[in-house]
């Protein structure tokens, strides 16, 4: 049984980093790629969004004196280096995979179309998105939430480092209060830095749920398909 037959998989590039969040890590790619595999018995359509922040983050750019355009196109480039890892994954373990790319890379990926992306599902390949919108100034998070607007994707699934959304960072904060649940509205107003603001608004336009949970903790990918309460919804 499964309650959700399209989702957007949101991951940060530090979920697949090393034990500090830099780099690629094999083991870390090797986990998130057996959550996927864990839910292709169910039949269901999965999109990939992955950051590159474990590679170069743009908003970090001024501080080494690059200009944040150029800072955020390199982000970019990282997302792409995350994706092929990915994909690369993914297919040693029977998934059958597709990169596409916001931005023209014909070596590497497919150009992102919508009509294309759509085919690939009927086919019943797994989508990586890279390198976000293809836009400056938006982050892979907003990517994620117009990618599964785009795809008319049931949920954003937004895998973290934690079980779920938090008024602190749990990380720092052991007494950080844990939601079980929010709106959308809950989330901008408190501004809590879970999923970036302009992401939150396109699914609150497009009614889109977002549940944020545990990628690292076996089985909760598959749980949150079948209709288990996992980490925090925000609807």
């Amino acid at each position: 049984m499964r309650k959700y037959k399209r989702v957007l998989l949101k991951l940060s590039g530090e979920i697949i980093g090393g034990a500090d969040g830099d780099g690629i890590d094999r083991d870390a790619l090797c986990m998130v790629a057996e959550e996927i595999k864990g839910v292709s018995i169910l039949d269901v359509d999965i999109g990939i969004v992955i950051g590159g922040g474990n590679i170069f983050r743009g908003s970090l750019s001024k501080k080494i004196g690059i200009d944040r355009v150029t800072g955020d196109y390199m982000g970019m480039l990282g997302t792409m280096m995350d994706a092929l890892a990915l994909q690369d994954i993914l297919e040693s373990k029977g998934i059958t995979t597709r990169v596409m790319s916001a931005l023209e890379m014909a070596q590497l990926s497919e150009r992102y179309i919508r009509r294309r992306a759509m085919r690939h599902f009927e086919k019943k390949r797994t989508l990586i998105f890279a390198c976000g919108t293809g836009n400056p100034y938006f982050t892979t998070d907003t990517a994620a939430s117009l990618r599964a607007i785009e795809i008319g994707a049931e949920a954003l699934l937004k895998g973290t480092k934690v079980d779920g959304a938090y008024a602190k960072d749990p990380m720092k904060n052991p007494r950080a209060k844990k939601f079980s649940r929010l709106t959308y509205l809950d989330v901008l107003n408190k501004k809590l830095q879970v999923i970036d603001a302009t992401a939150v608004t396109l699914c609150m336009e497009n009614n889109l749920p977002i549940i944020v949970f545990n990628i690292r903790k076996s089985g909760n990918l598959k749980k949150i398909i079948q209709g288990e309460s996992v980490g925090t919804i925000i609807n």
